[in-house]
């Protein structure tokens, strides 16, 4: 350590990311390339290429980006579409909540500035920013032209894609207002004839009715212009003051007409006719409510009073539901994002019904109507729709395909089937695919905790070329997805840059989205990488206020930053949390561990156990030896000849003292209650240990090592290191620290195994497929498992 101490500060880096605009590397296209040291693995990005950054690979220890401050002004959809972040996050024993943070102060966008890559850049280093702003103000507007026209070619159209399924069957004609488009556009000058004859005398609703409906076949260009024309706002105020006078067929038609006229939401005769259709509801038949339900949605406007008087009428009219029906109020019912509760039921024997009728598309649209409206189904229907598209997958578009995976993440069914097929398609169908779909393939594989490393590389491999696509939300779900997996690709360099800077061209997105940040952060850190720059910001004072005044809960996310930044980047210079909420936050994962995690039969066995081996409680800590990787261990300590050595002596007197009352519940006390003297043992637990050797039970010289004892008179310091002293922490995994089916580490508790041997501890791992079955053994045998994992003279000869 004080060798890397005495190192000069940049050699201290793991990787070092010099980011600059492409502008800048125009401008500095002559100058020397800088040198990459390859990372000690397979697949490193090759020398030469032209990625977004450049990265100089160092020593692995403490990797930091570090980034101009002076490009900055000033200084995690939220959780998933409706809870994606959160159900991402099901990391086991972790300490996990829903997390939106409020904006902080908006940014300019870093990728009208160079970003240095050092702190203390040089001066000559920062005037070559202003070149390169120049070279991008001397863009040619045909570049951004073309531009512009790739952005509208890879964003999914979000109001029609939804609606493919619509052109599936004939049935959907009348359950929806099709395209905006009129099938037989009439000539533009029949415009101003049309406003002229309704505006002069009095016009009868079918005379109205027939103007609507001719200017809604007028040319794009005409019709784009009506809305500023005074005439047409007549006849809109005629037809509002008139709403009761016009039949329903009539007034459906008008509103179908408002669709193509693109009249604005607010707009008074829209005002005027919801309330018009509120009131005949109960009149209507249920095709003209999806009807009418439909146009709502295509002109964008929020309909609550309407869609529950459409819900409550489906309701008592279920059983008349048609498949088309009842895939069109499904979609309805997404895009209102309103989940009726009454109809849960009903709508999970009506898919199974109709599972082998559906088209895929329509498939797809029931997924995505369930997942936008927060529809929970129960495990056996969306296993019967997975067995499905299992099947047919190959048949099926991708967006449909999409859809199904939203779903099965939100349910959180690991269907394998379905995923195993699903790394046969899609992997081809990915340089294809807008990159809001990779996106969602990628949440998918993380959120189930699913690793299929063919499927990871071609999202590695096509991203860089569409990191331009990125939003905020989308350049955070790939960093957490690969970082949550612990996948780094062939080409890492060239895909966490383009991220990385992604993140700072839509730096003013966090205005809005901040969670996202933080959700991008973590999965940086998960894989050793902490862009300095971005972590100073998330740590500001004024962020942090924001995210403590959220609607949602990110303290957790704070935490494991700023506590991993202490750890890893031991010469970062930026913002930090302070004192107190680290306490804060600190007691609010303990009090959660002492809920959920201690009481776990695998860790309450694993501690009585390990405290009979090795002398009694002051031999054995139970607690959160890191307490922001939100997980528990049981830390022992020994010196390096093997004896164990007693420590926990403030968890073994502590009382906990009853509110208003003075009296002292130790567990010694509690044990005296409920079983007895704590220290008289059961015959057969004296007979267990007389077989154990004194070793085991932490007695080396013959001399009892109990608490009170000669070799227990005074702690150790608590966090300095004792001379001779081996810490040992211990791991008591489960599934849900892993990959699925796999032996596979999860980001965050890779990262938590590293930072304690940074801490100086050996880590210790009961794995859950070596403990788990033990468990069901005899006590002489789980003994026996303990001692070698406690005792192993491989670990102690390497500490």
């Amino acid at each position: 350590m004080a060798a890397v101490l005495m190192c000069p500060r940049l050699p201290r880096l793991s990787r070092v990311t010099a980011f600059s605009t492409t502008a800048e590397r125009k401008a500095q296209r002559g100058s020397s390339k800088s040198q990459k040291e390859k990372r000690d693995k397979p697949g490193a990005a090759k020398p030469g290429t032209p990625p977004g950054a450049t990265i100089q690979l160092l020593k692995p220890r403490d990797y930091r980006v570090l980034y101009n401050p002076a490009a900055y002004a000033k200084g995690r959809a939220g959780p998933r579409q409706h809870g994606d972040r959160d159900s991402s996050r099901a990391l086991g024993d972790t300490f996990t909540g829903p997390g939106t943070v409020q904006a902080p102060q908006t940014f300019p966008t870093a990728s009208s500035q160079a970003l240095s890559p050092v702190r203390n850049a040089l001066p000559k280093a920062k005037a070559k920013a202003k070149p390169s702003t120049l070279l991008e103000r001397s863009v040619p507007a045909a570049l951004y032209k073309e531009e512009a026209e790739k952005d509208k070619r890879e964003v999914h159209d979000s109001k029609e894609d939804p609606r493919t399924f619509q052109k599936g069957r004939p049935e959907y004609r009348a359950l929806s207002c099709g395209g905006a488009e009129p099938a037989q556009p009439l000539p533009a000058e029949e415009g101003a004839w049309v406003l002229q004859s309704v505006a002069g005398g009095e016009a009868s609703p079918a005379v109205l009715t027939d103007g609507f409906l001719k200017l809604s076949r007028l040319p794009a260009e005409r019709r784009a212009a009506l809305p500023s024309d005074a005439s047409f706002g007549a006849l809109c105020r005629r037809a509002a003051t008139a709403i009761r006078q016009f039949s329903t067929p009539d007034l459906i038609h008008i509103l179908k007409a408002c669709v193509p006229l693109a009249v604005p939401a607010s707009h008074p005769l829209l005002n005027a006719c919801e309330a018009e259709f509120c009131r005949r509801a109960w009149d209507m038949s249920l095709e003209q409510l999806l009807l009418v339900a439909d146009c709502w949605r295509c002109l964008d406007r929020s309909v609550p009073s309407y869609l529950g008087i459409l819900f409550s009428y489906a309701n008592l009219h279920w059983k008349e539901l048609t498949l088309p029906q009842f895939v069109q109020l499904l979609y309805i019912i997404g895009e209102g994002r309103r989940s009726p509760a009454d109809l849960a039921q009903k709508v999970e024997s009506t898919i199974l019904k109709h599972l082998d009728a559906f088209t895929l598309e329509e498939l797809g649209a029931v997924c995505l109507g369930l997942f936008k409206s927060l529809s929970g189904i129960s495990e056996h229907v969306m296993r019967r729709i997975a067995d499905r598209v299992s099947l047919q997958m190959e048949d099926m578009s991708t967006y449909a395909l999409v859809n199904v995976l939203k779903m099965l993440r939100y349910t959180r069914v690991d269907h394998v089937p379905l995923m195993r097929e699903l790394g046969r398609v899609i992997p081809a169908r990915i340089p294809a695919t807008n990159i809001q779909g990779i996106m969602h393939i990628a949440l998918t594989y993380s959120s189930l905790h699913f690793f299929d490393e063919g499927v990871l590389a071609a999202v590695a491999t096509s991203l860089p070329s569409k990191v331009s696509y990125c939003r905020s939300k989308d350049a955070a779900k790939f960093l957490w997805s690969f970082g949550c997996l612990d996948y780094e690709p062939p080409n890492e360099e060239e895909f966490y840059s383009s991220l990385i800077k992604q993140l700072h061209a839509k730096l003013h997105e966090f205005s809005k989205f901040p969670e996202h940040l933080l959700t991008a952060l973590l999965g940086l850190a998960f894989v050793k990488r902490f862009p300095e720059e971005l972590i100073d910001f998330a740590l500001r004072e004024e962020f942090v206020q924001k995210t403590r005044g959220s609607k949602y809960e990110l303290n957790k996310d704070l935490f494991t930053l700023d506590k991993s930044v202490e750890i890893e980047c031991p010469t970062y210079q930026g913002s930090r949390l302070s004192p107190q909420l680290c306490q804060e936050f600190t007691e609010m994962v303990s009090a959660f561990a002492e809920r959920e995690i201690y009481v776990r039969p695998e860790i309450v066995e694993a501690t009585s156990l390990l405290e009979s081996m090795l002398g009694g409680p002051e031999y054995v800590k139970k607690h959160m030896i890191l307490p922001h990787t939100r997980s528990s261990d049981l830390e022992v300590r020994l010196a390096t000849d093997g004896r164990p050595i007693p420590f926990n002596f403030k968890d073994h007197v502590a009382a906990k003292r009853l509110k208003d009352v003075g009296i002292c519940l130790t567990d010694d006390l509690m044990s005296q209650l409920l079983q007895g003297r704590a220290d008289i043992q059961s015959p057969t637990e004296m007979g267990n240990e007389a077989r154990i050797p004194r070793q085991e039970r932490g007695d080396t010289t013959g001399t009892p090592c109990l608490a009170g004892g000669a070799t227990s008179r005074a702690e150790p310091r608590a966090g300095l290191w004792q001379p001779g002293e081996v810490r040992l922490a211990l791991q008591v995994s489960n599934r849900n620290h892993f990959c699925y089916s796999s032996r596979r580490l999860l980001g965050l508790h890779r990262l938590k195994r590293r930072q304690l041997r940074l801490r100086g501890y050996a880590v210790v791992e009961l794995p859950f497929w070596e403990w788990f079955p033990l468990l069901r053994r005899t006590r002489s045998e789980k003994l026996s498992y303990l001692h070698y994992k406690v005792f192993c003279p491989a670990l102690l000869s390497r500490a």
